[in-house]
């Protein structure tokens, strides 16, 4: 790619964070002048860290779009065109986990559930069992690639067990399950695993593309709901069995 690409792919992210950032800011402005009222050094550290979120946002989103969706395309395309398509299971079990372990998001999250619950959940559980659901579902939606399964026959029974497990299991996980869906789906997996999966549809040449490889995500989001609540039905029976 040349380099006036480079500069107009550039221009693009900025204009993006800009139009993220800026209305915050003018939010907290409106804040600081009607009701907070904080002293001038407070708000020079919220606007010198602002600063620093933005530029770190727009690095982050300039590498996903020359790195990060290019190399998980190239990547699902290689291994839409595997001969053993049985493979793609240990494959996807590998890379939902390494992309989980490696979200920011997640790892926030199970920091606050151990905060939350004065330590009686781990963090290092919550990001395993996080991790884990999401490693079986990008197996699980690569295999469905592979082999033509249509979406619905994955989406509608796990939310059935969704609502099963829900009613049996400990109800302080049922609230750290749901949040557990929205943090999973995050930039990683919104960009890397995404863009693996349209890559492996676009190597079976079965149909359309945007029907064979869109889905994952609702996937991965449903994967921690049913693991983190199947964590706290284990914890409840372990319960039982001490009483």
């Amino acid at each position: 790619m040349s380099l006036e690409a480079r500069l107009d792919e550039a221009r693009v992210v900025a204009e993006s964070v800009a139009e993220a950032v800026l209305p915050l800011v003018a939010l907290f402005l409106v804040f600081q002048a009607l009701l907070l009222r904080l002293p001038r050094r407070s708000v020079l550290d919220i606007m010198i860290g602002t600063l620093i979120s933005g530029a770190g946002l727009f690095l982050f989103l300039l590498g996903v779009e020359i790195v990060l969706m290019p190399v998980g395309r190239a990547i699902g395309e290689a291994l839409g065109a595997l001969h053993y398509k049985w493979l793609l299971a240990p494959i996807g079990l590998f890379l939902g986990f390494v992309t989980t372990w490696s979200e920011p998001a997640v790892r926030i999250f199970a920091d606050q559930v151990e905060e939350a619950s004065s330590g009686s959940i781990s963090a290092r559980t919550v990001l395993y069992t996080i991790c884990i659901g999401v490693a079986a579902s990008v197996a699980l939606g690569l295999l469905r690639i592979a082999y033509g399964l249509p979406l619905l026959y994955l989406v509608a029974p796990g939310y059935a067990l969704v609502i099963v497990i829900m009613w049996l299991c400990e109800k302080d996980f049922v609230a750290i399950a749901v949040d557990a869906g929205g943090v999973a789906t995050g930039p990683m997996a919104n960009t890397f695993l995404l863009a693996l999966a349209l890559g492996a549809a676009a190597s079976t040449n079965r149909g359309d593309m945007i029907v064979e490889g869109l889905g994952l995500v609702s996937l991965i989001a449903l994967a921690p709901v049913l693991s983190v609540m199947t964590l706290g039905l284990l914890i409840r029976w372990a319960k039982r069995r001490q009483e």
